[in-house]
């Protein structure tokens, strides 16, 4: 196959504004995505506009590691009010199933997201775009802020959501502990916890979070194929790998949802700060996924901002001052006390067992007290370690993550790979939480 650049005939038969834009329809997303050749590399991407903002400049967007062109079906229509929208997959991101170079035979797993970034900015010189805006949602956020970093004269402004400029170490875990599930095919366990990690469980109520798209998202997660499989490895490691996302020059809108438990708050506040043209603003009642849970307040969100006007006021948003900014919460959610706290760590693999205290607790990790010395010894088993709990129903255990500890102390993250656990956890966190403001109550008077 020729290494330039080649576009299929498709592309070079569209005869309307910028030679590229179909018009929309509602049977857009059924056809074809459209394709482009970068050195054996495959750029999937489709290109649709409205007649009456098809002069307007033109969006970029580029999703996260499990949405396709049909996550956006239900979104584009809003979007439209400000300029045409160009949706993007580059190869083994999105829909895009190319995992290896058809010319050269190497793994799309040696593509760094900085590389494709680049790849992203080749296509779009080539394509003779004018200055486009881009939306980077996830990990998207971080192939948008490389683009702004090594071709800032491509972009005109940017949307980021979701995004963090250093990797924690508790969040590569969670990445880490999702890989181990699925070479173990253990898929339903897999499936059961990316959601659980991707969607703030803890706060479903106020995420109005439907059953409906659950269910949907667990099959997705579960189901997946040995191509899909290999993608998700190569695009965790791809992040895992990550030291850096550099700080876009350009006019940048940060957001993310008010309860992301996935990519914290904080975290999306702190990569807004270094931005010397920024705005950031959290979704009411969203998580990691605000296209899912408030669609209609995020997407007017976006196109508020792309036609530059002011999102202050906007139904569902909370503005945030760059003093406010700093005094986020580094926590998601509060940590409680517990009655009768004192516990124990099972060993998966053993009889190995360790007396536990617990200091304190959330839905998403937990504080032990240990005896002097044990806690090194039971650090030692990072990813083998259960704590035991009991509730009205009687003993349960839920796996841990241990990410830090001292002499006496571990600190540890509740792995999460079963609905029914969680449900069950969130439970006896609530319930603790009302025993202890019971007691404090009681105190008072």
């Amino acid at each position: 196959m020729n290494s330039i650049i080649q576009m299929d005939a498709q592309a070079l038969d569209q005869h309307n504004h910028y030679g590229f834009f179909d018009l929309y329809d509602k049977h857009c997303f059924k056809q074809p995505a459209r394709t482009t050749w970068i050195e054996g590399w495959k750029i999937e991407y489709i290109a649709i506009s409205r007649p009456d903002t098809l002069h307007m400049r033109p969006m970029v967007i580029i999703g996260g590691a499990f949405q396709n062109f049909n996550s956006y079906k239900y979104c584009v229509e809003q979007l439209f009010d400000a300029g045409p929208i160009i949706l993007i997959d580059l190869p083994s991101m999105g829909a895009n199933q190319q995992i290896n170079n058809v010319d050269t035979g190497v793994s799309a797993g040696t593509l760094e997201l900085e590389t494709l970034a680049g790849m992203l900015g080749q296509w779009l010189e080539q394509m003779q775009l004018p200055k486009v805006a881009v939306l980077g949602m996830s990990l998207g956020s971080v192939v948008a802020s490389c683009l702004a970093d090594q071709r800032p004269e491509l972009v005109d402004r940017m949307i980021l959501m979701g995004v963090m400029q250093k990797t924690r170490k508790s969040w590569r875990m969670l990445l880490e502990e999702s890989l181990q599930l699925m070479k173990e095919q253990r898929m339903e366990e897999f499936g059961q916890a990316v959601i659980l990690y991707l969607v703030n469980h803890a706060r479903l109520n106020e995420t109005r979070m439907s059953p409906t798209a659950k269910r949907l998202f667990f099959k997705q997660m579960s189901e997946f194929t040995a191509t899909e499989q290999e993608r998700y490895d190569i695009n965790c490691n791809r992040l895992l790998r990550l030291t850096n996302v550099p700080i876009p020059q350009c006019k940048v809108l940060v957001a993310c949802g008010q309860y992301d438990s996935f990519t914290l708050p904080y975290e999306n506040a702190n990569f807004a700060l270094q931005c010397p043209n920024m705005q950031y603003v959290q979704i009411r009642g969203a998580d990691h996924v605000p296209q899912l849970q408030r669609r209609k307040e995020t997407m007017n969100l976006f196109a508020t901002f792309l036609r530059d006007e002011p999102v202050d006021q906007l139904e569902g948003i909370i503005p945030f001052s760059r003093e406010q900014m700093q005094q986020l919460e580094r926590r998601g959610e509060e940590r409680i006390c517990v009655q009768a706290s004192q516990r124990y760590l099972s060993h998966r693999h053993s009889e190995l067992t360790f007396k536990a205290e617990i200091v304190d607790m959330s839905f998403f990790g937990i504080l032990l007290q240990l005896e002097s010395g044990q806690s090194a010894l039971a650090a030692a088993y990072p990813r083998d370690l259960a704590l035991h709990l009991e509730d009205e129903e009687g003993e349960f255990k839920i796996e841990c993550l241990v990410f830090e500890h001292d002499d006496t102390q571990l600190r540890a993250l509740f792995k999460h790979g079963s609905f029914e656990i969680a449900e069950r956890l969130l439970h006896f966190v609530q319930t603790q939480k009302m025993l202890s403001q019971a007691e404090v109550f009681e105190t008072a008077i």
